[in-house]
């Protein structure tokens, strides 16, 4: 069993590591998001390990050993599972590793941009403590304001739940669910018209896929509450960032609390590091301790069961049923 990690950002693999040995197999650290330095480390692999590079059909054609693809993380858009699906290749995420630690990372940028944190802690470093005159005006209590989560899988349904729990009033938007509906918590299920149009807080959890690339573009903001605020910790490519800008600027947006952008990691020139009303965060919301750990121990376990023929949170179940790769 030879696993190879084709790139990653963490300090050690000891974690991962240990759960190969356990099962009788190396690990071996390729560290590259090059295509062609990918296979020429990968070669003779078993199953990769994915954080950022991306895994193509002509990666997965020049890798024919290769049974698994296992990423990091829950989103899988940096790797083309119809063709890893045609090849016979599994592909396994950790849907649910992040679930408390981004919600809590969600619920944090709400509050730090509806009361403003960011300007103000600027302000007070730089000996203002005018609040008259701060760009942070209006605030609102939480239970004056309706939050908007779109998307409702594991992260948008604790992120609601912490939400309603410090007083916000929780709609929802997910097309899994049937609008006119409400969730086993009580939410409601709206369109997404209404939703952008009654929410004071919009909260994004939907995934990166062709129908969500740029859902919340220049119609989107100009169908939103004037003042609204935008927080998104689940991918950058949801959002068009330019409309963004223009909309942040002209003051149709009040706020906007973002863990993940279209470009990473983000100039320092980008027109939103120059906005006031903007706190960025360097995409660190899957972060805790208790995630971490589990995201590292789990992408390599996903792997290794695959391997053994014991698979769980495979995304393209069908290549299980064709057996081991063609």
């Amino acid at each position: 069993m030879r696993i190879v990690v084709t790139d990653c950002d963490h300090a050690s693999v000891d974690l991962e590591r240990q759960v190969v040995a356990d099962a009788g197999g190396e690990l071996v650290l390729n560290q590259t998001t090059a295509a062609e330095d990918v296979v020429a480390g990968a070669e003779g692999a078993d199953a990769l390990l994915v954080q950022y590079a991306s895994i193509t059909r002509e990666v997965l054609e020049a890798l024919p050993e290769v049974r698994v693809v296992s990423r990091y993380g829950v989103g899988v858009d940096t790797v083309d599972v119809a063709a890893a699906t045609e090849l016979g290749v599994a592909v396994c995420n950790v849907p649910d590793y992040g679930t408390e630690a981004v919600s809590d990372h969600a619920i944090a940028l709400v509050v730090a941009t509806i009361r403003g944190l960011g300007a103000l802690d600027r302000g007070v470093r730089a000996g203002r403590y005018d609040l008259g005159s701060s760009s942070v005006l209006p605030i609102r209590q939480f239970s004056s304001q309706v939050l908007g989560v779109l998307g409702c899988g594991r992260i948008g349904a604790a992120t609601a739940r912490k939400a309603a729990a410090l007083g916000f009033r929780v709609l929802v938007h997910d097309a899994r669910l049937t609008e006119g509906s409400s969730t086993a918590e009580g939410w409601p299920v709206v369109a997404l018209e209404q939703l952008l149009a009654e929410s004071d807080v919009v909260s994004v959890h939907t995934p990166l896929v062709a129908d969500t690339h740029h859902l919340l573009d220049a119609g989107a903001f100009a169908a939103m509450k004037r003042g609204a605020v935008l927080v998104n910790t689940s991918r950058g490519g949801v959002v068009d960032t330019d409309a963004l800008v223009e909309a942040l600027s002209s003051g149709q947006l009040h706020g906007a609390g973002l863990d993940v952008l279209e470009e990473e990691p983000v100039a320092t020139d980008h027109p939103l590091t120059g906005l006031d009303n903007v706190i960025l965060t360097p995409h660190t919301a899957f972060y805790s301790e208790e995630s971490y750990g589990e995201l590292k121990r789990r992408t390599a376990q996903n792997a290794v069961d695959v391997l053994r023929g014991e698979p769980r949170d495979v995304l393209n179940t069908e290549v299980l049923e064709a057996g081991r790769r063609p």
